[in-house]
């Protein structure tokens, strides 16, 4: 086994990729998303609906954890869980989160923050009908997430038991502990690397329902 490394000071990477101007940046924050966003999805980056989820309890006890961007509207941001996750717990003690985007291969980050309410159930069952039936059967049987549970087979086998209960042609309808989150913000910052750690940082507050722009030191 090689040793592992103990001086991490020498590893860094001078960002050449881009540049961002306040005049280039869009009035709408995010209409500016939508255009770096659709932009990842172009160019086929790996995952760029990925986006890591920070949550707080009420004592302030941070948690953060990957997960999936599922709807970008006016609205908000959606992504759907299991309501008595570590996620749902903490929401519903602490309602405000944020999300990040990075995606190092154009060298740009996104952090989106603001206030998390649950959907509407009608659009958490339109999402989990269109969802695989593996993934259906997933949501009933992990719960509760985030417990523990005694091994990996213990796990397969709840899957194949409700498996082989409901068929391939039954509806399995939404499990009531399942459904999806917005984020509605009130501050975006966007994040564009530079030489020399020169980088862009443009940020978005809502005041008075405007947006103000401003420009961030790195």
């Amino acid at each position: 086994m090689s040793d592992l490394i103990k001086d991490l000071s020498e590893l860094r990477l001078s960002y050449q990729k881009g540049e961002l101007h306040e005049s280039a940046a869009l009035a709408d924050p995010h209409q500016q998303f939508l255009n770096w966003f659709n932009h990842a999805l172009e160019i086929k980056l790996h995952e760029p609906y990925a986006m890591s989820l920070a949550t707080a309890n009420a004592q302030g006890r941070p948690h953060v954890r990957t997960v999936l961007l599922r709807g970008a509207t006016e609205l908000g941001y959606d992504f759907y869980t299991n309501y008595d996750s570590q996620k749902g717990t903490d929401l519903l003690e602490n309602p405000y989160a944020e999300l990040l985007f990075y995606w190092p291969e154009l060298e740009r980050q996104i952090r989106v923050s603001g206030r998390v309410s649950k959907i509407p159930e009608e659009e958490s069952h339109l999402y989990y009908n269109k969802r695989p039936r593996d993934s259906q059967i997933a949501a009933h049987i992990s719960t509760p997430q985030s417990g523990v549970i005694a091994s990996r087979e213990a796990l397969q086998q709840r899957f194949a038991q409700l498996a082989a209960q409901v068929g391939e042609q039954d509806v399995l309808s939404k499990p009531e502990f399942w459904g999806g989150y917005r984020l509605e913000p009130d501050y975006y910052e966007f994040w564009q690397g530079r030489p020399n750690r020169l980088h862009d940082r443009l940020s978005y507050e809502k005041t008075d329902g405007a947006w103000t722009l401003q420009r961030l030191m790195p």
